[in-house]
C-alpha cells in the first residue's frame, strides 16, 4: 500500500510516517520511482508505535524495543528476556522526572501563595 493508504488506515499523517521511517521504526519498500510501499503489517506497527509514544517512550527507545513486542488481545507483550528490565528502567526514569516536576510545582505554589499574601 502507498503512504496515503497507510495514513487513512492509521490516522497518522504522511509527515509523521516519514519521520518514523527516518527513525528506523518503519522500513517500507521503495519502488524505482521512489514511492514508498508499505506492508499490511505496517498498520499494526504504526499502532504499536503510537501506543509506545503515548506511554512516554522516545522514538530511539521504541526503535530498540519494537522488535521485542507482539500484540495479544489488544495489548503489547514483551518477547525478549531483557525487555522487562529495560522497561522498568524507563519507568524509573519517568518516576524521577515526575518527582522533579512535583518539586518544581510545589516551589511555584509557594511563590504564588507568597505573592497572593502580599497583594491582599
Amino acid at each position: 500500500m502507498r503512504i496515503g493508504e497507510l495514513t487513512r488506515r492509521t490516522g497518522v499523517n504522511e509527515r509523521l510516517l516519514r519521520y518514523y521511517e527516518q527513525q528506523g521504526l518503519l522500513q517500507p519498500e521503495r519502488l524505482p520511482s521512489g514511492y514508498r510501499v508499505y506492508r499490511e503489517s505496517d498498520v499494526a506497527a504504526v499502532n504499536r508505535i503510537r501506543s509506545l509514544l503515548a506511554a512516554g517512550l522516545s522514538t530511539g527507545t521504541i526503535a530498540q524495543i519494537l522488535p521485542c513486542l507482539r500484540e495479544e488481545d489488544e495489548r503489547l507483550v514483551p518477547t525478549c528476556p531483557d525487555l522487562i528490565a529495560q522497561l522498568r528502567a524507563e519507568r524509573a526514569r519517568m518516576t524521577s522526572a515526575i518527582e522533579e516536576l512535583e518539586t518544581s510545582r510545589s516551589l511555584l505554589d509557594s511563590v504564588i501563595t507568597a505573592g497572593l499574601a502580599t497583594t491582599a
